[in-house]
């Protein structure tokens, strides 16, 4: 074994223990892979806990999926990872999991896709949902093919989120920066207001990425229209327009979070003090938790 691949089984175990301790999986669910070269994937194994892997778990395949070498199996959900790297010659890592807020996101059907918070629109650009596909089966990975060439970051329809990068930790990261995304966005919305970034400043924030050299698999753009089609060639952001403000209240009414808001106007979601404190609580405890 060369010392490359003791190197990337021991960082697997790591983004396998902290995607555990952060509760983006349960159980044994989710999955993660690396590339080892043009033709090996080193991957997780089925059946096991990411928050208590070990490096000699690890099972090597080949880029259709058959093993090369270990003495488990691959994750039955490998052949999504595969897809990505066929897609994306310049992914070297894959990060598949179910993180709460997120999912619940892509169980509403909502994307992530508004231009609420700068450092996204820099760093992810937008998440879309991937269409729903029957876990472990071909149609999981051709439902990821149509948008991944432009995201490195998507929701799995009812069932989770998944991320890339150009190394495990990249990917990894991009997962905590979706999750925490979806957390602000579920607050500013329980809140009843959601002000968001105007067209014309994300166009600025392009130009600001584009000077920083920050990587992304495609550009940022604001017309729907231009991902309407079956290729998916940019990361589709609503912003609104404006001739003047930078900062814009939303021009659509977020959806409803629960039955606390039914006959709240204009996009506000009431809420009554139990679920605030509820709510104020189970922030309390993450941040506990992750200190």
């Amino acid at each position: 074994m060369l010392p490359r691949e003791e190197e990337l089984r021991a960082e697997i175990c790591e983004v396998g223990r902290r995607v555990y301790a952060r509760g983006y999986v349960a159980s044994n669910d989710g999955n993660i892979s690396v590339r080892l070269d043009d033709r090996h994937v080193l991957a997780t194994p089925k059946s096991v806990s990411k928050g208590f892997m070990t490096p000699d778990m690890m099972v090597v395949t080949d880029m259709q999926g058959r093993k090369v070498a270990g003495h488990r199996d691959a994750s039955t959900e490998l052949k999504m990872h595969l897809a990505v790297y066929e897609m994306r010659p310049d992914v070297t890592a894959v990060v598949h999991a179910h993180p709460p807020l997120s999912t619940g996101f892509a169980v509403a059907g909502i994307p992530l896709n508004k231009s609420s918070l700068a450092e996204i629109i820099f760093s992810l650009g937008s998440v879309p949902i991937a269409e729903y596909a029957t876990p472990s089966t071909q149609e999981l990975p051709d439902a990821v093919k149509k948008y991944i060439t432009a995201h490195d970051g998507l929701l799995l329809a009812n069932h989770g989120a998944l991320t890339c990068g150009q190394d495990l930790m990249n990917a990894y990261f991009k997962m905590e920066t979706m999750e925490h995304f979806a957390q602000i966005t579920l607050v500013a919305r329980q809140l009843g207001r959601e002000n968001l970034i105007s067209r014309e400043e994300v166009d600025r924030l392009q130009g600001l990425r584009d000077f920083y050299g920050i990587k992304s698999p495609a550009p940022i753009c604001t017309d729907p229209s231009a991902v309407s089609g079956d290729a998916i060639t940019c990361q589709f952001v609503e912003a609104p327009s404006s001739d003047g403000p930078r900062i814009v209240p939303s021009p659509v009414a977020p959806p409803g979070l629960g039955g606390a808001a039914a006959g709240a106007g204009a996009g506000e979601i009431r809420l009554t003090y139990r679920e605030l404190a509820a709510l104020i609580a189970d922030a309390v405890r993450q941040v506990t938790r992750d200190a």
